[in-house]
């Protein structure tokens, strides 16, 4: 069986004898970005780069990125779909185009993955009135001996990437797909067919769409690919079902033995636990806590809905802590886990959501003789009991719920906190702008200005920016006193009254720390980084206030601030502190 550590070994060589640098992952919690939850992409960390700004590594990246996307999630219990995965990527930043994306993905695929060029088919984008048919693609496919038969030619909504809002960078994309079925695949590729799994797409950006809505050329043309880790695993081990892969294996083992079922028996359930339990992990150990807005909610609606299949299998003790340690094994040896942070908040998520669980259940005994949709969504509502709860007990029972009449009713409620919401996700896929800027750069005085306060113990564990405010979380145990979290406040305004220059070097990550440069996971940095030192440069005179590894966006000097009022200081998770602030 070809391993994941095998699989990641083999892509980073190939790639870096491409002249591709190797860089780190970052986190699944975007910075400065209000309109993402979570890193859905590799791209996103690397939106700078795709806009034009140099990268320290150059213009050929390769990376694997941790992500977690819920627009599938009602897919996930089928054998390829997940709300967590491990993207393969690799980037060329104003480089070269189609003519070596294209062979490279290919050369890949067949030669180093050693996968069956018979059981590959591609998409390409057909062309519109906006761009043109993708010909270079399609010619380029088929001079690497693709067949016409095996190249779809989809509209936009299918080979078209972007923007991320209303204008931005976009382009045409080139899909590659797998054929899983046990029979030999047809001559003829149909995307409809589900048989065939999508494993990699090369996107182009070759145009910015205006505000106006017109598609001009880019001046950087970029080009962004994605390969899923773990369906090229499964492709590899001639399986036709990620979690009989090593990274969900030990998980469905570990239910089976819980629950007494087997996963052939019940193959949605073991899939929908075992994939939320790891993305709820991951999420946490990026300082994601359960909670019931933002990025915290997805989490909690994760956990609660692999409990939900879990006590629908008969499990009726908490689990997920000891499901969540297994994933820690697995992927331990290329991530670091808070593990006691982790089982800490499923367990008291779990022992949470049981007593749920149970009020919903008396609640259901007094309201199956009258269950209508709308009675079925009051318990969801008012007691947080699933839907799916109520359908499999009023089933036994030979009671029919009105699905309609509750989905009416939950599209109600839905848009009711869309209206109230509005907003709160505005801006372009990296929000750079004037504002989300300067509080960037106040993050950085924030820090610098805790650890003057707090001591030396004090390093972010987390930043998030939106037009409306900063959140920044830092490691302290203790809950900062009103003098304390006055004292950051004043120290920070007056770094922002002095003026102070903010300047960016870049030098190696050696060099960074000798120059006392703070950074987060720093050895998960590329050979070269970027430090942003305010007060002055890393040589010569000057006093420095603050020396950060940092990909930025920041402020010229620090008087662009204008100033922060700190409005909440609050736990994050255990040993984690969060600051929220405002600018003045």
């Amino acid at each position: 069986m070809v391993t994941r550590a095998e699989l990641i070994e083999k892509y980073r060589n190939f790639f870096e004898s491409k002249g591709h640098k190797w860089i780190p992952g970052a986190s699944l919690v975007p910075e400065n970005d209000p309109t993402v939850l979570f890193t859905t992409a590799g791209m996103h960390p690397l939106v700078p780069y795709l806009m034009g700004e140099p990268h320290a590594e150059g213009k050929r990246l390769a990376n694997v990125q941790k992500c977690i996307r819920t627009g599938d999630i009602e897919e996930v219990g089928d054998p390829i779909h997940h709300t967590f995965f491990e993207m393969l990527g690799f980037w060329s930043l104003g480089d070269y185009s189609k003519e070596k994306s294209i062979p490279y993905t290919w050369e890949l695929f067949t030669e180093v993955f050693e996968i069956d060029p018979k059981k590959l088919a591609v998409s390409v984008f057909e062309g519109d009135v906006d761009a043109p048919f993708d010909e270079e693609s399609y010619k380029t496919w088929l001079g690497l001996g693709i067949s016409e038969d095996r190249i779809a030619k989809l509209p936009k909504s299918e080979n078209w990437w972007g923007p991320a809002g209303t204008a931005g960078p976009c382009g045409p994309d080139t899909e590659i797909f797998y054929w899983i079925g046990k029979e030999e695949p047809p001559a003829k590729f149909d995307p409809a067919n589900r048989l065939w799994s999508e494993i990699g797409n090369n996107v182009f950006m070759q145009y910015n769409k205006t505000a106006e809505g017109q598609y001009e050329p880019l001046a950087q043309k970029n080009v962004d690919t994605g390969i899923g880790l773990i369906r090229v695993l499964a492709v590899m081990n001639k399986l036709s079902d990620n979690y009989q892969t090593e990274l969900y294996a030990p998980l469905i083992e570990k239910i089976e033995s819980l629950s007494g079922t087997s996963y052939e028996d019940n193959t949605d359930r073991f899939r929908i636990i075992a994939d939320h339990i790891t993305a709820a992990a991951f999420a946490v150990n990026d300082h994601v806590s359960p909670s019931n807005k933002g990025a915290g909610y997805v989490v909690r609606r994760l956990i609660r809905r692999a409990i939900t299949k879990a006590y629908q299998l008969g499990i009726k003790n908490n689990f997920a802590a000891d499901v969540a340690g297994i994933v820690i094994d697995i992927y331990g040896h290329d991530y670091h886990f808070d593990r006691e942070a982790i089982i800490s908040e499923l367990e008291r998520e779990e022992t949470r959501f049981r007593q749920v669980l149970e009020n919903g259940l008396r609640e259901f005994e007094k309201k199956k003789s009258n269950l209508s949709g709308s009675v079925a969504f009051d318990l969801y509502q008012s007691y947080g009991f699933p839907l799916e709860m109520t359908v499999e007990l009023a089933k036994e029972q030979s009671i029919k719920v009105d699905i309609d009449e509750f989905q009416k009713a939950f599209s109600q409620h839905q848009e009711l906190s869309r209206t109230a919401s509005a907003g709160m996700f505005k801006g372009g896929l990296a929000d750079a702008g004037e504002v989300t800027t300067k509080y960037h750069t106040a993050t950085h005085l924030l820090q610098a200005a805790l650890r003057q306060v707090l001591g030396d113990h004090v390093f972010q564990k987390g930043s998030n920016i939106t037009p409306e405010r900063l959140r920044f979380d830092f490691s302290h145990p203790d809950k900062m006193t009103e003098e304390q979290i006055k004292q950051v406040e004043n120290i920070v305004n007056e770094k922002i009254k002095e003026d102070l220059p903010v300047m960016m070097e870049e030098m190696t990550v050696a060099e960074a720390k000798e120059a006392g440069a703070l950074g987060v996971f720093e050895d998960k940095y590329g050979s070269k980084v970027k430090v942003y030192s305010i007060g002055g440069p890393s040589t010569g005179s000057g006093q420095v206030f603050s020396r950060e590894i940092c990909g930025g966006p920041h402020v010229g000097s620090t008087g662009d601030i204008g100033g922060i009022k700190i409005t909440k200081e609050e736990a994050s998770s255990a040993g984690v502190r969060r600051i929220k602030a405002t600018l003045v």
